[in-house]
């Protein structure tokens, strides 16, 4: 048998060489999520969800596109206690350019493994009134102390954990702090700042999160869409949709009573009573402005009977507006839009004027049929009428008729009442 010496050297520099390359980054997978608008009780539970599926796939991280001007605090706390556990390494990515992480959204970023925001996009102003609390009249009311001072040691746990710059963590919660990306990378509140999302990945490759360093740079990514329960909770709970069912109770409860028995605005009304005072009970709703809408709603009533030639009205139409405006002003991102609010104060005053008002006018009217509308009509005495009896004529037919005091014959009476079909009457007047 004979060696060739040439390809035996081949063989052997392909192999060395082969052994000596680096081996090629991980092509692994990463999940990614999108939040985008307020921060609420769906927000917490599509996060939580999309972070036990990263888990379960073996994703190298989950990304959390943010852009947000707040949010609930019960849910933010939820959201943060999720990204705390580290059972997935987070990254919470605040973009597109222009994008912003306010209020509950500063407490989602830094409690991230990693914290990311693309060029011009900013972070801060974490005031704890932004997050649905407090008494914003009030700058000196012990609640209002507390829940800052709280919210100030609640972010510092965070920034500790994370370490984050913790001097400017508790500025955004006690001073409204607000700052750029750039601005943020260079006081350590962030950990990167990138362009897009490759460059995103490639700047995450190596990074350690959760005992482990990423691989990235190859990844390929695979959003975690919504389900459509929680698109649909998430849309349901918004300012617009408690605001309707305020007005479906307040129009189905008093049409209801002023028109007795139409039974499907009373069930419309106390079916979305309920719902509102649900809804009420997460969303930061304000006491002043509910009080001042239902002041505008008492106005409007008052004035169907009251003789103000309108003025009860047009003081309920700004009662209403007002109230209105002020019902989630405490809260950035749960405002109502003011077109809604001006449609609605529209619709509300002209559903009082006209649907309501003629319903309550009739229930107050003398009545045109039966034995009440008799009281008060006219007669003609057909035969002398005396308290022993006699008869009389009304409406074409022939009655019979006591009176306490003598009518002639041939004379008008006016009907008093009615007693088991006999009249009693009164000469007219």
């Amino acid at each position: 048998m004979t060696f060739d010496l040439g390809r035996v050297f081949l063989a052997a520099t392909w192999a060395a060489t082969f052994l000596a390359a680096p081996a090629p980054l991980h092509a692994g997978q990463v999940g990614l999520i999108h939040i985008d608008g307020p921060i609420g009780p769906a927000t917490a539970t599509y996060i939580a969800r999309a972070l036990e599926r990263a888990a379960a796939d073996g994703d190298e991280c989950l990304i959390i596109q943010l852009d947000t001007l707040g949010g609930l605090l019960a849910p933010t706390k939820d959201i943060v206690g999720k990204l705390l556990q580290d059972k997935v390494p987070s990254v919470v990515y605040v973009a597109p350019a222009g994008a912003g992480a306010a209020s509950a959204g500063t407490f989602i970023t830094l409690a991230a493994d990693v914290a990311a925001m693309a060029p011009d996009t900013t972070i801060g102003a974490a005031h704890p009134v932004s997050l649905g609390g407090g008494d914003e009249g009030d700058t000196n009311s012990v609640s209002r102390r507390k829940l800052e001072n709280y919210a100030a040691s609640y972010m510092e746990m965070i920034a500790t954990k994370r370490q984050h710059n913790i001097q400017w963590a508790k500025s955004a919660v006690l001073e409204s702090a607000s700052i750029t990306a750039a601005q943020a990378l260079e006081l350590k509140v962030i950990d990167l700042v990138a362009g897009d999302m490759p460059e995103l990945l490639r700047q995450l490759e190596g990074r350690q999160a959760c005992g482990r360093a990423l691989r990235t740079a190859n990844a390929s990514v695979v959003e975690i869409p919504m389900t459509a329960g929680e698109r649909i909770f998430q849309r349901l709970w918004q300012p617009e949709v408690l605001f309707v069912l305020m007005l479906v109770a307040i129009y189905g409860i008093i049409g209801e009573l002023s028109n007795p028995g139409a039974v499907l605005p009373g069930v419309a009304g106390a079916v979305a009573l309920v719902l509102a005072l649900y809804m009420g009970s997460v969303l930061p709703v304000n006491a002043a402005g509910l009080a001042l809408v239902l002041l505008a709603v008492a106005l409007f009533i008052i004035d169907v009977f009251a003789t103000t030639h309108g003025v009860l009205t047009a003081g309920g139409v700004v009662a209403f507006l007002l109230g209105s405006l002020l019902l989630f002003h405490q809260q950035p991102g749960f405002r109502l839009p003011l077109a809604w609010i001006i449609s609605a104060t529209i619709l509300t005053a002209l559903f009082f004027l006209f649907v309501i008002g003629a319903g309550l006018r009739a229930q107050f009217q003398p009545a045109k049929t039966g034995r009440e509308s008799m009281a008060g009509q006219t007669a003609t005495a057909l035969t002398a009428v005396d308290q022993y009896g006699g008869k009389v004529l009304f409406d074409g037919e022939r009655w019979e008729a006591v009176g306490q005091e003598p009518v002639a014959a041939g004379a008008p009476v006016e009907i008093v009442g009615l007693e088991e079909l006999v009249l009693r009457v009164k000469p007219k007047t």
